[in-house]
């Protein structure tokens, strides 16, 4: 008997993979800036991830250089080595 169901964002390198794939998915407004909660609300909401896990899928990319979360948290860019991952995939 299985207690716990899978968590598919719980390795943050997956989060992050995915809130790169979602911020790629959105019209930037002004400056390539992309409102937090346009890739919060579909990673919270749809996939059903968890704030824990968004928070470490952005502090992952954010190490990687995927994305740059502006130090008021209202918005990221999307930066090259993130754009280049999506070409992976």
């Amino acid at each position: 008997m299985k207690l716990v169901t899978e968590r598919p964002f719980a390795d943050p390198e997956v989060a992050a993979r995915k809130l790169v794939e979602l911020a790629a998915a959105i019209q930037p407004v002004q400056d390539g800036r992309i409102h937090t909660e346009k890739v919060n609300y579909p990673f919270l909401y749809t996939l059903k991830g968890s704030g824990t896990e968004f928070g470490a899928g952005i502090r992952y990319a954010i190490e990687k250089g995927w994305l740059e979360l502006h130090e008021s948290g209202t918005y990221v860019r999307l930066l090259t080595p993130g754009e280049d991952l999506l070409a992976k995939a």
